[in-house]
């Protein structure tokens, strides 16, 4: 007598039950692509608006300068070209930033090239409505904008492009911002200010106290000889 086997009711249904087709709801999706399992590169983030949102209210403030100057920001880092402010410091609004790169694209439409942007706005701008009088609060949420200090790198552009094309690029995108604007290569001098490090100026003269120093200190920096 042959031994007789008894399965169970989930191991008995699932051997004897028809093929199913499964619905498109049941089948596994891959995740989405902002959930990533593993990978080296970041997320790119959005440029014209910050990740945590406003959620406290912003002063209007200045563009920060270290104390002495600083000559940070004001070379071409990834790029081959890049479109420097040199007027002076000024609040730009992220519909300003978003406007100048369009324009670059659609002068660019159809060339190899990247476009860098080296700003971010992350600073909130908030305004009262019309004939508000003074008082009752600092105002609404209104629009995000960037502190853009003097001889602040904005654009960068590297590719297949001749120097004509990316001025002209940069000369329609500087027109609709707010500001002066000048062409900057990669490899050129950086900028203290509004002043060129370069032909003999190094941070150490810009640094430098302008006020004449006693006769003993200046003595004192001189090195010291010895006669024959």
């Amino acid at each position: 007598m042959k031994p007789r086997i008894f399965y169970g009711p989930a191991l008995s249904n699932w051997l004897f039950a028809r093929p199913v087709l499964l619905r498109p709801t049941q089948i596994p999706q891959h995740p989405p692509p902002t959930i990533r399992a593993f990978s080296s590169t970041p997320l790119a983030l959005d440029w014209l608006a910050p990740k945590r949102g406003h959620k406290t209210k912003s002063r209007k403030g200045r563009p920060r300068v270290p104390t002495g100057g600083s000559t940070r920001g004001t070379t071409v880092v990834w790029g081959d070209y890049g479109l420097r402010m040199r007027d002076h410091d000024r609040r730009v609004s992220a519909k300003s930033f978003q406007i100048g790169a369009e324009t670059i694209k659609k002068r660019l439409r159809g060339m190899k090239y990247k476009l860098y942007t080296r700003v971010c706005a992350n600073i909130g701008v908030y305004t009262s409505g019309n004939e508000v009088r003074m008082g009752k609060g600092k105002g609404s949420f209104d629009y995000w904008a960037s502190r853009v200090a003097v001889s602040k790198i904005i654009f960068e552009l590297k590719g297949e492009l001749h120097e004509q094309i990316v001025r002209d690029a940069f000369r329609l995108a500087a027109a609709k911002m707010p500001g002066l604007y000048e062409l900057v290569r990669k490899g050129d001098p950086p900028v203290m200010g509004i002043t060129k490090v370069e032909e003999g100026v190094t941070l150490e003269d810009m640094k430098r106290p302008r006020m004449l120093l006693p006769l003993e200190a200046t003595a004192a920096r001189l090195p010291a000889t010895t006669l024959p």
